[in-house]
């Protein structure tokens, strides 16, 4: 009887908390955080914490580690079949630069704000909980998503180094299922679990064995570049069609798909927490990565075509089988091996970063708290890593690759793009000075910004006359030198004064602000305009969806306890008048070692 009387008390608040949704809405939908508050106050809501033991050689492995297999092995011979040919390599180098400039937003962010959070900790700082809520739930959903997509490739290539020629050979086909989702991939399913409960139990073991598993795959690629090379031939680049085949316009489309390589450098920005000396093993970890792995992309990709014609190409398992193709079948036994440990090295980095993203959204209330929890003796986000391990556990046994590529390109790209915008905002509207720029005039910059690059790339798509794409870009050039030369300019002669006169510990900063993120602004938003329609339909349905569950749930859920921190501070002033001064102390004491 007691339950019963529970479970009506418990529905009459929560159609009670319903009926007060607008209200909560205009609350906490702009609510935003200072770095101390997302250090002291919101971190605590894990209970213990992360431990620190993360140098700036184990991020560049943990980047280069999570990037390597995920594209060469998933990506490239799709993307040369079907969209860029042999000039693949190009649309590495397109897809790198945009990887490279979001890399530069992602530091400076990471340095200010060295917590686990990533994209979701950066936009809730800035623009307020619902897009950082946003931002990380598509986060999560291009992890799980990708991470099912690797796990499935996993399994071709290890059918090769076998002996195996038939990808499929240790699927389970079930007939009545729709296609594509009728080859259950059970090897996928033993692998992520296995890597599950390796994250459960160390960071820094699993940091050190994805170390180790990262110097045997880039020595392995370098045997595949050496070997491509050497049995290949240019007149493969040029042979049957030139070198672009598909035109420009298919060397773009395939960066935009290609672009799903780069989703493990954010990776390391998720490993804030964890990292020694955040200021300066961050920077050279994330950016060091970007660099290191797009040179071995475009090498790969290379390497590739010169093997074979882009023709004969295959869509899975693509180096395995060029290596058959031309004779080499020990190498391609080879191949299948590497391939299987690249994969599975970028795989725990992604369900480390994945865990990290959900800790941290979990400590904002915004899913169940139970979800932020750090175990005490690991130091390791134990539910979070647990959870998501049966989720893409759960869609790598029946979901085929070529379903959510598209759909974990544009969740990235839109991302990327978010976090570039949030650090112009940030850089030139909050910063802790009187001298910051209107924030209405960088909101005017920000949407005249995106406005041009979403026209330029939309004159290119619909093959315009080509007047629209100079005006659209000249537009875009235009409005950036403008900020510049009127709100820049003006902000960095008030710093040279506070600079002088205040010793704040330095940061690293990007470059050539404000042009590399209005660069990745454009690059990301010209990205996606370039991947089909129904990526957009399945985004806009994901899209409505976590907005749906923020309205039922993640408002309610952060505005209570919202209430009750701020009640249980008020109390204990109230109890203890002298504790207030040292709360406020505690608050804004960053450690960074």
């Amino acid at each position: 009887m007691s339950n019963i009387n529970n479970t009506t008390i418990m529905l009459s608040n929560y159609f009670h908390s319903l009926s007060q949704t607008p209200q909560r809405l205009r609350k906490r939908v702009l609510a935003t955080w200072t770095p101390e508050q997302e250090w002291n106050q919101v971190r605590q809501r894990s209970g213990a914490d992360m431990k620190r033991k993360l140098n700036w050689y184990d991020l560049v492995a943990l980047g280069v580690g999570g990037m390597l297999g995920v594209g060469v092995f998933v990506t490239t011979g799709s993307v040369a079949l079907h969209h860029s040919g042999p000039s693949v390599f190009i649309s590495y180098i397109i897809a790198g630069i945009s990887a490279l400039l979001s890399s530069l937003c992602y530091t400076e962010f990471a340095v200010q704000v060295p917590v686990a959070g990533g994209a979701f900790s950066y936009l809730r700082l800035t623009f307020g909980e619902f897009m950082g809520y946003f931002a990380g739930a598509n986060i999560l959903m291009e992890y799980v998503f990708s991470n099912a997509a690797v796990a499935r490739s996993f399994t071709e290539y290890l059918s090769f180094a076998f002996g195996q020629n038939d990808p499929n050979v240790w699927r389970v086909e079930v007939h009545g299922m729709p296609k594509n989702y009728n080859m259950l991939d059970f090897p996928a399913v033993a692998l992520i679990l296995l890597l599950t409960l390796c994250l459960c139990h160390s960071t820094k073991e699993s940091s050190i064995l994805n170390l180790i598993m990262t110097i045997f795959h880039v020595i392995f690629f370098g045997f595949i570049i050496v070997a491509g090379y050497n049995n290949g031939s240019t007149k493969n680049l040029v042979s049957p069609k030139g070198i672009a085949p598909f035109g420009v316009r298919g060397v773009l489309d395939g960066a935009a798909i290609v672009y799903f390589s780069y989703i493990g450098y954010d990776s390391a920005s998720t490993m804030a927490e964890e990292v020694k000396d955040p200021y300066k093993n961050l920077p050279i970890g994330i950016v060091g990565s970007v660099l290191i792995t797009t040179l071995l992309y475009c090498l790969m990709a290379l390497s590739l075509c010169m093997m074979l014609p882009y023709n004969k190409i295959s869509d899975n398992a693509s180096y395995s089988i060029a290596f058959l193709k031309i004779g080499w079948n020990w190498a391609s036994n080879i191949v299948g091996a590497g391939a299987s440990l690249g994969i599975v090295a970028s795989l725990l980095v992604a369900m480390l970063g994945q865990a990290r993203y959900l800790c941290v959204i979990g400590r904002a209330r915004l899913v169940p708290s139970w979800l932020a929890k750090v175990h005490p003796s690991t130091g390791t986000p134990f539910n979070a890593t647990l959870f998501l391990g049966l989720c893409t556990a759960s869609i790598a046994l029946f979901t085929e690759l070529d379903i959510i590529i598209e759909l974990v390109s544009i969740g990235t790209l839109m991302v990327f793009y978010l976090v570039a915008n949030a650090l112009i905002y940030r850089r030139y509207s909050i910063t802790q000075n009187t001298h910051n720029a209107p924030p209405l005039y960088t909101l005017l910059f920000l949407f005249l910004l995106s406005l041009s690059s979403l026209c330029f790339s939309l004159s290119w798509k619909f093959n315009q006359q080509w007047w629209g794409l100079l005006l659209f870009g000249a537009l875009f050039i235009t409005i950036t030198a403008f900020f510049q030369l009127v709100v820049v300019m003006h902000y960095n002669s008030n710093k040279v004064v506070i600079t002088l006169t205040q010793q704040d510990p330095p940061h690293w900063l990007v470059p050539f602000m404000p042009w590399s993120p209005a660069l990745s602004i454009f690059l990301n938003v010209f990205l996606m305009t370039t991947l089909k329609l129904l990526s957009f339909q399945r985004f806009a349905i994901w899209s409505c969806f976590i907005t749906l569950f923020y309205v039922l749930y993640g408002v309610h859920s952060t505005y209570q306890a919202e209430e009750i921190e701020m009640m249980t501070i008020v109390n204990n002033n109230n109890n203890n008048p002298s504790s207030a001064e040292s709360n406020l102390q505690a608050k804004v004491e960053i450690q960074v070692h």
